[in-house]
């Protein structure tokens, strides 16, 4: 069970959303302003296996299953967005919604559920977030950083500097 988001100041929040292949994930955080930066502090998170690359028939469409699974899952998504303002919130979707023929149709139900747009991103775009995402968590480091994510419909290498 997720924790109970805290009453705080919406502007003191964000939220993350990640359509990917096999499983959706949202993180809702606290923006913090420190002496030394700006910190990021996950509050609730929420991850559903929706499996939707497993529901792209051979002439690459969305199956009902896959798009009734990944649909449930958003709905409880935007349950717990539904006081959030479109700028703190970003829903990125990957590469199952960048190849699906009929990703429009599920696109237009989930913006609906979800209460936000969805943004598909192209590869150099979610590689450039999984880094960003990879190198906050990892301790910083003088020089290059390679950062490897094996996904459910993609594989992505980024080599960073700092």
């Amino acid at each position: 069970m997720s924790a109970k988001i805290p009453e705080k100041s919406p502007e003191e929040l964000v939220a993350a959303v990640d359509l990917g292949s096999n499983s959706f994930r949202m993180v809702i955080a606290r923006v913090i302003q420190t002496p030394s930066g700006t910190q990021v502090q996950p509050i609730d998170t929420l991850r559903e296996s929706v499996r939707l690359a497993a529901g792209l028939t051979q002439d690459k469409k969305l199956d009902e299953k896959s798009i009734s699974r990944g649909l449930k899952a958003l709905h409880r998504f935007g349950d717990r967005l539904k006081n959030f303002d479109p700028k703190q919130v970003r829903v990125v979707a990957t590469n199952t919604l960048r190849v699906a023929r009929n990703a429009d149709t599920f696109i237009k139900e989930a913006e609906k559920l979800l209460g936000f747009p969805i943004e598909v991103v192209a590869g150099r775009e979610e590689a450039r977030l999984i880094y960003i995402g990879a190198a906050h968590d990892a301790p910083t480091c003088d020089g290059k950083r390679f950062v490897l994510d094996i996904g459910g419909g993609s594989t992505e290498f980024i080599i960073g500097d700092g």
